[in-house]
């Protein structure tokens, strides 16, 4: 085995542990429940499918915070139009998958030209503006968007404000038949998305875009274009953003307004914070945190459960400010740090003892 591998196993190597413990956790699920392996593979057993859905649900999710840590946490983009790169794909799906009879490679391309496209439209502003004013612009075209989905002249294909139904899914992809193997790309998606993300931030190109985020002007005064780089990280958050958006299509009966308004993006910001800004694992984790508090709330306490869930947003700002993974980065560099103190000083005392004797 080379050293590339071995480098690949040793440096991810809590992803592989997440990986085979979400690969083997339906399956777990359904020896509980009394169903056996073969019948989990088959698409059987109620608590094993509802573990499948609830995952998928989280790994769609996480992409979508992954993308938003990218541009956010990394290259330091505000844009309260993260949304629109979700949106835009989810909905172009539906639509296709409705109004054509193109087979599902041709749409996922498709989809990837329509992401590069939105991207390059946000990016158009970049050169003139930035911070709150760049985020302010993001949320005016995320909302022309929104304004377009729910207009009621466009309802044959967007469904209004009822949302986009009745599309038919790919017999492969369709999760009603198929819905473990859906688990499975989905999650194998988001394993290989949050590699290519950290490999990126640890290439020279990456570092320059952590670098825009510390001091913009800095890196321009050493000769960087800031420009091309936050542009690049806008096509890779938006083709990413759009792989959610079209897992959310093809896993959803039908595709709804609010994926396209600003609560959405406050969503995938708000797991960014909970998980830990800049880390990508944190967009993991928060996205768990997330989902689950949310499904908990919601199923025992009903419509309060937004209330809690923005109070648990207050908290972690105050309290937890650097999120979960963060914190925990910081907390395991003191105890490293600690722990060598006390080795050395241990090292001394015997050390000490030994000449004395």
């Amino acid at each position: 085995m080379n050293k590339s591998r071995l480098s690949l196993l040793r440096d991810y190597r809590p992803m592989w542990i997440f990986l085979a413990i979400m690969l083997a956790l339906p399956f777990i699920v359904g020896l509980i429940e009394g169903s056996s392996p073969s019948m989990v593979w088959n698409n059987e057993g109620t608590y094993s499918k509802f573990i499948q859905g609830l995952g998928i649900e989280i790994f769609i999710l996480a992409l979508f915070a992954l993308s938003y840590d990218l541009l956010f946490g990394i290259t330091g983009l505000l844009s309260f139009g993260h949304a629109m790169f979700f949106a835009v794909a989810a909905y172009g799906t539906g639509i296709l998958l409705k109004f054509t009879v193109y087979p599902f490679w041709v749409i996922a391309i498709l989809i990837f030209i329509a992401s590069i496209v939105q991207a390059l439209l946000f990016s158009l502003v970049l050169p003139r503006v930035k911070g709150i004013t760049f985020a302010l612009v993001t949320l005016g075209m995320a909302t022309v968007f929104h304004i377009i989905v729910t207009s009621t002249d466009l309802s044959k294909y967007t469904g209004s404000d009822v949302g986009l139904q009745g599309y038919v899914v790919p017999g492969f992809l369709n999760p009603s038949a198929e819905k473990l193997r859906f688990y499975v790309i989905a999650l194998l998606i988001l394993l290989v998305m949050f590699i290519l993300y950290k490999s990126f931030v640890k290439s020279p190109t990456g570092r320059v875009c952590v670098a825009i985020r510390e001091n913009e002007d800095r890196a321009k005064m050493l000769g960087f274009n800031t420009a091309n780089f936050k542009i690049l990280a806008m096509l890779i958050s938006s083709f990413t953003a759009a792989i959610a958006g079209t897992l959310h299509a093809l896993y959803q009966p039908a595709v709804i307004p609010s994926v396209a308004d600003l609560g959405f993006t406050v969503t995938g910001l708000l797991i960014v914070l909970i998980g830990g800004v800049g880390t990508f694992s944190g967009a993991i984790v928060g996205a768990f945190v997330y989902k689950l508090l949310d499904f908990g709330l919601r199923r025992f306490i009903g419509e309060g459960a937004s209330f809690i869930i923005g109070a648990v947003y207050v908290v972690f700002v105050l309290f937890i400010p650097y999120g979960i993974i963060g914190t925990w980065y910081l907390r395991r560099a003191g105890w490293k740090k600690n722990w060598k103190r006390g080795w050395s000083q241990l090292i001394g005392l015997v050390k000490g003892s030994t000449k004395k004797t």
